[in-house]
């Protein structure tokens, strides 16, 4: 099916899609190509990048557009009911089950189910889901019988799979029974001048809603705003407009000493990054790996500085010299009868070798325990946002479940 340029650009008008970069364009169109056939979608992006604007594309482009549409965020349903929620149960399948329940699966017959998170969905419920597409049947918790259905179903996650898989957290097959078609949604720092069309957008919107002038930006203002990298993304960005557009009612041309006051800060708390083969990472506990050998690397680094200038006053003082960005970033991290000056008027008949070596396992144990730092993280992302643990476990690039069974883990519930 050919699909013209003013075509995309129609669909995008139809189903508020603002934007026109080429990464973008390029998603649209798949979603167009896809749409009539009845293959399962896998639809890739980061978190707020509107991955459910695909989905609702997808449907309503499709020959189900006049069945149900549901959307289901897996990472928000309790492991222990989400198997109920999905196919349904029998009255007494389980303590609570007082009477019978139809899943979303027997209610969206003949239409398309949403599944944001995918890679959030525990293993057992994954093998019910491969079972639905490729035979189009399920059983209710509690039952025996087998129940047909045709649904569409559209998958989409903010992680890499393939890495899921690797680690045995996701199924090989269901992985390529959902990746038929994949799409992927550009982050908003990959979208170029598309974050001024959006500002402009949301200005407007919020301009009607409080019914204020709408706000503009000055020239260096628009510079500041693309080079923030947006991790909240398009959800990040409309926030943001809303509070200017509230706060700052009285003066409705905004600068970049103004918008530098509402965006965030860099944080210090682990975030998603892409490794050597490009791929996210989703593991905050290699996030802490990476973070403490590299200190490890840097305190043997001291100790070899420490130990070839031990005694000779003028050389420590000229590698202290030379290394100076090196003691500067472990400061924090070593105690002060660590300081290489401890050992400038050492008498030459002392052995520093063993009390250098004692101390370096003192400051490593201080700093290298994962536990440790993984729970204070943790505490810190809490008291960041007030205990709110949906934009806690933002903050430190993993789910909610999982941040969940962290406080649990180490006993952080108030």
């Amino acid at each position: 099916m050919a699909i013209s340029e003013s075509d995309i650009q129609n669909l995008k008008q139809r189903f508020g899609v603002i934007g026109n970069s080429p990464l973008l364009n390029n998603a649209v169109r798949v979603a167009m190509q896809v749409a009539p056939t009845d293959m399962s979608v896998l639809i890739t992006g980061e978190s707020g990048s509107g991955k459910e604007s695909f989905s609702k594309i997808i449907h309503h482009l499709s020959a189900r557009k006049h069945g149900q549409f549901i959307a289901i965020n897996c990472g928000s349903i309790p492991e222990g009911t989400i198997d109920s929620e999905l196919f349904g149960h029998e009255k007494g399948s389980f303590t609570g089950a007082h009477e019978s329940r139809k899943g979303y699966f027997e209610v969206t017959n003949g239409g398309t189910i949403f599944l944001d998170e995918i890679g959030e969905m525990p293993l057992g419920t994954q093998a019910r889901l491969l079972r639905v597409l490729e035979n189009g049947e399920f059983i209710k918790v509690g039952s025996s019988k087998v129940l047909k259905t045709d649904v569409r179903v559209v998958a989409a996650t903010n992680v890499n799979l393939l890495v899921k898989v690797e680690q045995g957290k996701f199924r090989e097959d269901l992985y390529y029974r959902l990746s038929t078609v994949p799409i992927y949604v550009p982050p908003l720092r990959e979208r170029g001048k598309d974050v001024e069309l959006l500002f402009r957008k949301f200005a407007t919107d919020f301009a009607e809603k409080y019914k204020v002038k709408p706000i503009s930006l000055t020239e260096d203002a628009k510079s500041l705003l693309l080079k923030y990298r947006f991790p909240g993304n398009i959800r990040q960005l409309k926030n943001l407009v809303e509070q200017i557009s509230v706060l700052s009612s009285d003066n409705t041309e905004i600068t970049s000493e103004v918008l530098g006051q509402y965006i965030p800060k860099e944080t210090s708390l682990p975030a998603l990054y892409k490794d050597q083969n490009g791929a996210d990472s989703i593991s905050e506990r290699e996030i802490l790996y990476k973070i403490l050998f590299d200190l490890r690397k840097d305190m043997n680094d001291l100790k070899k500085i420490v130990l070839e200038s031990a005694g000779n006053p003028a050389q420590t003082a000229q590698l202290v010299k030379e290394h100076a960005g090196l003691f500067e970033g472990i400061n924090e991290n070593i105690s002060p009868a660590t300081e290489p000056v401890t050992y400038l008027n050492a008498p030459a008949q002392t052995e520093p070798e063993e009390e250098v070596q004692d101390i370096t396992h003192e400051a490593e144990d201080d700093s290298l325990s994962i536990v440790k730092k993984e729970k204070e993280l943790i505490m810190r992302a809490l008291r960041k946002n007030n205990n709110k643990r949906k934009y806690a476990a933002r903050d430190l690039g993993i789910s909610e479940r999982t941040l969940y069974r962290k406080i649990k883990e180490y006993e952080l519930e108030e």
